[in-house]
């Protein structure tokens, strides 16, 4: 029998990035925990096909609606969209839950020196700047004092540098820092703040840095077994499901295969 949880059950969760990976993952997590979800992305018609997942998952209601973290007007529209849902007819006075900021990503694995300013540009917006846009938008609509949660996707990358990853190191370090500032500006509202920073896990993620080379994004977990997009779902549903004076303030979670950002277990195929 599926059981819900308490927190969660029947609160709105909103989930930006929610087309593909760890926020489609999310959308099905949460919806099977009994939330009600707002769902954002680019890609509707993926979006579209996630909130049928949720759905099955036992979600009692699902709305999506695209969204682009890097323009303002775009966060604007959504959060105006998602707020005349969140206080219905039937619920003038309702609240937001949770907060997930997951829309994000890597473009490139250039040196400094061979960078190229619209990857960065991107990294920069859709990291760092989306995440400000979106609390910012989110804020006045989170309850206080009842186990609302910002959810921030980070990396472990925003913790160690390694070459290549300079812009996408410094903007999940910009997403740690954010959420670090956040955790002391709510602190009397009830309002919690976490960060989730992920090792290596196969999602997208590699496709899209790598500008769609699904062979080169292959090798990066090519002998070991990474984190999957439900390890992250899970996590954060965990995370929003503690009770409400409980903060979990920052997470690191890498697979078991990982030691560090440049020690990975990779075993040979059989022969």
């Amino acid at each position: 029998m599926k059981q819900t949880t308490p927190l969660l059950h029947n609160q709105w969760v909103l989930i930006t990035g929610a087309s593909s990976g760890f926020g489609a993952a999310a959308a099905r997590a949460f919806g099977a925990a009994g939330a009600r979800l707002l769902l954002g992305a680019r890609r509707v018609p993926l979006l579209e096909q996630v909130a049928a997942q949720a759905r099955a998952n036992g979600a009692p209601e699902v709305h999506f609606h695209a969204l682009d973290v890097t323009q303002t007007d775009s966060v604007t529209q959504f959060m105006h969209w998602a707020g005349e849902l969140i206080q219905g007819p039937q619920n003038p006075a309702g609240r937001l839950q949770v907060l997930v900021n997951n829309a994000g990503g890597a473009l490139g694995l250039d040196t400094v020196a061979q960078g190229k300013d619209q990857d960065w540009e991107i990294m920069m917006q859709t990291n760092v700047l989306g995440v400000l846009r979106m609390t910012r938008a989110a804020l006045p609509w989170l309850a206080h004092n009842a186990g609302a949660t910002i959810l921030n996707i980070g990396s472990y990358a925003g913790h160690t540098a390694y070459e290549g990853g300079a812009a996408y190191c410094a903007a999940k370090a910009g997403e740690l820092q954010i959420t670090r500032s956040l955790r002391l500006e709510l602190l009397g509202t009830g309002i919690r703040v976490t960060t989730i920073d992920p090792g290596l896990a196969e999602t997208e993620f590699s496709v899209v840095r790598f500008h769609g080379d699904q062979a080169r994004a292959d090798k990066v977990y090519e002998g070991m077994t990474p984190l999957s997009p439900e390890d992250i779902a899970e996590t954060l549903v965990w995370v929003a499901g503690r009770p409400a004076h409980v903060n979990i303030d920052e997470l690191l979670i890498k697979p078991v295969d990982q030691a560090s950002m440049t020690k990975v277990n990779r075993r040979k195929p059989a022969s």
